[in-house]
């Protein structure tokens, strides 16, 4: 007589909501990289301990965590699963409870929702690489989600894409006694942002955050409240917020002098509708040449005039509106676009510009600045012809 074999239980199963899943792993999707050097870094890592899952995404520079309670729970364990396959399963699924189970031996996963069921293979979780662990001399500073995700946002569109100057394509982080600078510039166009209630503690410091963790932090920050703590050191930082953190690696090098292009005395000063420029702005742009871009300010008392020319297409267009202008008549050139850019990232009724002369930057800033916040704007001038 035989004797009884007993099948081994499931060391994991759990249930949660698949709207929670899927709205996680859309966020997370978006670290992992194109191509991975560890095909490891094709998955999601998940790991479950004390009813809580944490989902981790990679692409060996840049980590994302989200955690997610669980509604039932048994076991403890850690496995990682390719990120299309679970990413397209999930985000079909109207909101519903999913089970997960897990069997630790053969490594295969079975989802169960509502009507049905989707089965796959998991990976071991012991290839995936360990998120390094932060320097105990780590500078810490503590702000708002909302308010770090907003000068994130207002200053993406001034960074370089420029391989000789690395520096120039992240934002740079400013810790000083007097506040938290936040500054992005390309050499044509630059963003100030001076955030007043956030400051050094101890030594002046500063860290340059690349473009994509900014990105992916823009977006993952806005959608919460509640603070995030920031920790950097020499060469990576780290983003602790409610429902996950994130870990990237930093530029290393000195960022330019920021302040020393910004033009102090600016003796000619417009000040107008910020809509109504921008609209102005978009109606002349399009008649402009194709490779400069380039818009004529023309400025007098009371009136702004937009104009802009293509010859080689023989086309033409010009808008005046009213504003207030104190200074000499003064004719200016700017590249349209990037005027395009910083008007739609100044969040004011109205918007002050600041000139010195035709050769010399103008300063954009908005009429009401924010609160415990100062926000200023550079574009450099176009030559004009004649």
């Amino acid at each position: 007589m035989t004797g009884v074999q007993t099948c081994a239980l499931p060391i994991l199963q759990f249930t949660l909501s698949s709207g929670t899943l899927n709205a996680r792993l859309q966020t997370l999707v978006r670290v992992i990289g194109g191509k991975n050097a560890i095909s490891i870094l094709d998955c999601f890592l998940f790991e479950v301990a004390n009813n809580t899952l944490t989902v981790t995404a990679s692409d060996a520079e840049n980590v994302m965590q989200a955690t997610i309670e669980l509604d039932e729970c048994t076991g403890e364990g850690r496995f990682a699963l390719p990120n299309h396959t679970i990413l397209n399963a999930v985000k079909e699924l109207p909101e519903q409870p999913l089970q997960m189970t897990i069997d630790d031996q053969s490594l295969s996963v079975v989802v169960d929702y509502q009507n049905g069921s989707f089965g796959l293979a998991a990976l071991a979780a012991d290839d995936y690489p360990e998120m390094p662990a932060m320097s105990d001399d780590a500078t810490v500073l503590t702000l708002s989600q909302q308010l770090l995700a907003e000068n994130i946002s207002r200053s993406l569109f001034a960074t370089a894409q420029d391989e000789i100057r690395p520096v120039m394509g992240g934002i740079l982080f400013d810790l000083k006694a007097d506040g938290l600078t936040v500054v992005a510039t390309d050499g044509h166009k630059l963003v100030r942002n001076r955030i007043l209630d956030v400051v050094a503690e101890e030594e002046p410091t500063s860290f340059i955050l690349p473009q994509k963790p900014a990105q992916l932090l823009k977006g993952v920050l806005a959608k919460g409240e509640g603070d995030v703590v920031v920790r950097f050191a020499a060469n990576s930082c780290e983003f602790k917020y409610d429902g996950g953190e994130f870990r990237c690696r930093l530029i290393e090098g000195r960022y330019p002098n920021y302040n020393s292009v910004i033009p102090t005395n600016n003796t000619n000063c417009l000040t107008a509708d910020r809509k109504t420029m921008l609209g102005a702005l978009k109606r002349v742009l399009p008649f402009s040449s194709e490779s400069s871009r380039l818009v004529r300010f023309h400025l007098e008392k009371g009136l702004l005039r937009l104009q802009a020319s293509d010859i080689d297409f023989a086309t033409s267009a010009k808008e005046s509106i009213a504003c207030e202008y104190n200074g000499s008549t003064m004719d200016i050139g700017f590249k349209g676009d990037s005027v395009c850019e910083i008007l739609n990232n100044l969040n004011s009724d109205e918007v002050t510009v600041q000139l010195a002369d035709p050769s010399r930057a103008g300063v954009f800033v908005p009429v009401e600045q924010p609160e415990n916040q100062e926000i200023l704007m550079l574009m450099m001038p176009m030559l004009l012809n004649d």
